[in-house]
C-alpha cells in the first residue's frame, strides 16, 4: 500500500494513517537542531512542521526584536490585538480571541495592558449594556501606524532573500497553512 507517495508495506491501513514516530522526533544527529540549538541548522530532510516551529519561533523573536527598536511602548500581542481591532473595531473580546487564535483569558491580560496605556477603550453596547466592545483610541492607531513605518525596513530586509519568482508559491503556501490552521483551530474549539 502507498499513501502519499509514502509505501506503508505489511501495515494495515489505521497504522499507515498515524504519524510515525520519528516524524515527530529528531533524526539521529539532528537532536541539538531539533530542541532548538541553533548551530546544528536544520537538516535539509526536516519534517515540516519542526521547520514551521522553528520558523515561528525566530520570527517572533525578531518581531519582539523589531518593536524594541522601534522604541515603542506595545508588545507584539498587543500589537497584534490593535492588528484586529484596526480591522474590525468594535468587537467583542471574544471575538477579538478568536480572530487573533488565543484564548480569551490571555486576550483580557493583553485589553487590560492596551487600556492603561491609553491604545484602546472598552466601551457598553448601545444595544446590550451587559456587552463591552473593544475601540481602537487614536493613540493605538498611531502606535500601529509608527510601528509599520519604523519596522518597515526591517521586514523588507528580512525578506530580500526571497526570489520574487518563488513569492508566489510561498504566498500560496502560506495563505492555505493559515485557512488549514484556523479551520482545526475551529473544530478543537467546538465551532
Amino acid at each position: 500500500m502507498e499513501i502519499a507517495g509514502v509505501k506503508t508495506v505489511g501495515m494495515s491501513e489505521a497504522e499507515a494513517e498515524e504519524p510515525a514516530a520519528a516524524e515527530c522526533e529528531p533524526e539521529p544527529g539532528h537532536a541539538g537542531w531539533f530542541w532548538g540549538e541553533p548551530s546544528d541548522g536544520p537538516p535539509a530532510d526536516a519534517p515540516l512542521h519542526a521547520l514551521l516551529l522553528a520558523a515561528s519561533r525566530i520570527m517572533g523573536t525578531f518581531y519582539a526584536g523589531t518593536l524594541a527598536q522601534s522604541g515603542l511602548r506595545i508588545s507584539p500581542a498587543g500589537l497584534g490585538v490593535l492588528r484586529v481591532l484596526l480591522a474590525g473595531d468594535g468587537l467583542k473580546s471574544s471575538d477579538v480571541a478568536a480572530r487573533g487564535w488565543s484564548s480569551p483569558g490571555t486576550l483580557t491580560s493583553v485589553v487590560n495592558t492596551l487600556v492603561r496605556e491609553g491604545y484602546v477603550e472598552r466601551r457598553s453596547d448601545a444595544g446590550d449594556r451587559r456587552v463591552v466592545r473593544l475601540f481602537v483610541t487614536d493613540k493605538g492607531r498611531q502606535v500601529c501606524a509608527d510601528y509599520y513605518s519604523l519596522a518597515g525596513p526591517y521586514w523588507r530586509d528580512a525578506f530580500a532573500f526571497v526570489d520574487p519568482a518563488d513569492e508566489p508559491v510561498i504566498r500560496k503556501f502560506f495563505v492555505d497553512m493559515i485557512g488549514q490552521f484556523s479551520e482545526l483551530i475551529r473544530k478543537e474549539r467546538g465551532k
